[in-house]
């Protein structure tokens, strides 16, 4: 399941287009807002708070998933492409919230889950009822098992989110036949992308949200469509970063070279289309020069970049992060994505005060070691001023504006990610940072709906994240964060060039056109330049102009 078809580069000339600055504001559709009372929340939800990312100052939303689904895993194990879950609403109240963000100058990118389907699809359905090398079957990957008997796995793959990558079926006759392949959970079949016929629908898939009005695509597991063709066995552990490292083996089911030509017709697509229309690569690649092939010219627009994510907080790792990033993406005139916190990860408020150097757990919970809850919030504040100055686009993570720590004492008995149980509850996994964020202190559940019901437990805490205790309040998290974008638009450092003054041990300073920026990662405080003028800190500075330690401060260069 590979292609070795050989790529002409094109020309990597600087990108240009609202894209390559853009802040882009993601999207849970669960946990925003939930109009009806159910407890979770919905598209009429998403369009009625509007107004509140408007105020804020982003240019564009990203909405996870909301398509029909059985839900097993949160709604990115899809049914039907081209319709809207009754959880969430209808295809109406999706055209409508298009049209309404638009009419606030926000763009709008949905979430594509292409690498594998719901079970529950008619697709998956049709391969069941087939017998082994029907054509409904030639979607999947499905291969016959090992053994006498033919009752061991194909290979010894793993799942993501824990125990084999693969699940026997019964055949329409009753007996045990083949094995398909599930790189997640059960429910979430990987599709076979030599198959024309998968090609050809994603395809229309694209053009059906494409003729809705959407602006763009964030593409789900962009690294995995692809895999090796003899499926060869991997002993490392299945994880979705496993053996990307520059010094290791490329995994067997991800970032193969077969990945590049399917985008590239995608990209053909999308140019076909007025205006700037985008794809996104949800992919866990590294070294920085294997995630840069993802956005080359003719191929996507942006990548997430997860080793900017997963950097620890140190000058030294920052500086060597951000410059390799940076290098990374000139190289192919494409820019630079900035992203601290998402619905996969524990919530940057939350790990950045675990100690430094602590491996990024998959969730936290009860009797887990916790986060120093003000020195995390201290460090937040300050990573997210960092970000916010470098040159590219930056994404940020719905709640992350009111400083939301994860939830890390969420009752087990509650989860709902596969993670837990397929886990054998070794890993917590991700609804700490999926619980309904809080809009109003004192409404039932703290304004994310009427009622107080909410899909996931809210903590008492809550509220004293809530919106209305932030607008308007001096030194408040929200108010950091809309001071930051506007600054950042009005000194245009979105599209600014970094030059580094200084990176020593323990402080990052560079210059982003006419706005210095200095972070002290730690020891004493430090002075700024001579002179300097402070536009935005993301804390207090000392009663003599010192900047200290986890501390950000943006100041006019000279």
């Amino acid at each position: 399941m590979n292609t070795n078809a050989t790529h002409q580069e094109p020309s990597a000339g600087p990108a240009t287009g609202w894209w390559t600055e853009a802040v882009i504001y993601q999207i849970y559709p669960r946990s925003f807002a939930d109009s009806d009372g159910d407890g979770m929340g919905d598209l009429p939800g998403i369009t009625a708070r509007l107004d509140h990312l408007a105020e804020l100052g982003v240019d564009a939303v990203w909405l996870s998933p909301f398509y029909p689904s059985p839900q097993a895993d949160a709604g990115y194990d899809v049914a039907d492409y081209r319709g809207v879950d009754p959880l969430f609403g209808q295809l109406a109240d999706a055209d409508r919230l298009i049209a309404e963000a638009h009419d606030r100058g926000l763009k709008v990118i949905v979430d594509l889950v292409p690498n594998h389907t719901s079970s529950a699809h008619r697709w998956f359905r049709a391969a069941l009822a087939a017998a082994s090398g029907d054509p409904e079957r030639a979607r999947y990957v499905f291969r016959d098992g090992l053994g006498p008997d033919g009752d061991q796995p194909p290979n010894d793959w793993r799942s993501v989110f824990g125990g084999p990558a693969w699940t026997r079926v019964t055949d329409p006759d009753g007996r045990p036949g083949q094995w398909y392949l599930h790189l997640f959970d059960p429910g979430q079949p990987d599709l076979n992308w030599d198959n024309p016929e998968v090609r050809a629908e994603f395809l229309d898939v694209l053009r059906f949200w494409l003729d809705r009005g959407v602006d763009g695509f964030r593409v789900d597991v962009a690294h995995g469509l692809v895999k090796q063709a003899d499926l060869a066995n991997w002993q490392e552990p299945q994880e979705i970063l496993s053996g990307s490292e520059a010094d290791r083996p490329r995994p067997p089911m991800w970032d193969q070279d077969g990945v590049h030509e399917i985008y590239r017709e995608w990209r053909r697509l999308l140019d076909s289309y007025p205006g700037e229309r985008i794809l996104v690569a949800e992919a866990w690649v590294e070294p920085a020069e294997r995630l840069v092939r993802y956005v080359r010219p003719d191929e996507m627009h942006q990548a997430f970049n997860f080793e900017y994510l997963q950097a620890a907080w140190s000058a030294p790792a920052q500086y060597a992060v951000v410059t390799r990033s940076l290098e990374a993406t000139d190289a192919v005139g494409a820019p630079t994505t900035w992203v601290l916190s998402n619905h996969d990860v524990v919530r940057h408020a939350s790990r950045l005060g675990l100690p430094v150097g602590t491996p990024r757990p998959n969730g936290i919970g009860v009797g887990d070691p916790q986060p120093d809850a003000a020195l995390g919030l201290r460090r937040a504040r300050a990573a997210t001023l960092l970000m916010l100055a470098l040159p590219g686009s930056a994404y940020l993570y719905q709640g992350e504006e009111l400083g939301l720590p994860e939830h890390t004492t969420l009752p087990d008995e509650v989860r709902q990610d596969p993670t837990w149980e397929r886990s054998g509850h070794t890993e917590r996994g991700r609804d700490g940072c999926r619980v309904p964020i809080p809009w109003e202190a004192d409404a039932p559940s703290y304004g994310f709906g009427p009622t107080d019901a909410s899909w996931l437990p809210q903590p008492a805490l809550w509220a004293e994240y809530a919106l209305d205790r932030q607008r308007g309040v001096p030194g408040s998290t929200y108010e950091l964060y809309r001071t930051a974008l506007r600054l950042r638009r009005e000194h245009a450092l979105g599209r600014g060039a970094l030059y580094w003054l200084s990176s020593a041990d323990e402080v990052l300073h560079f210059r982003n056109g006419g706005v210095g920026v200095l972070t002290n990662f730690g020891g004493p405080a430090v002075p700024l330049p001579s002179g300097a003028e402070p536009l935005h800190a993301s804390g207090p500075l000392t009663a003599d102009g010192l900047v200290p330690t986890d501390v950000t401060v943006w100041y006019r260069a000279a």
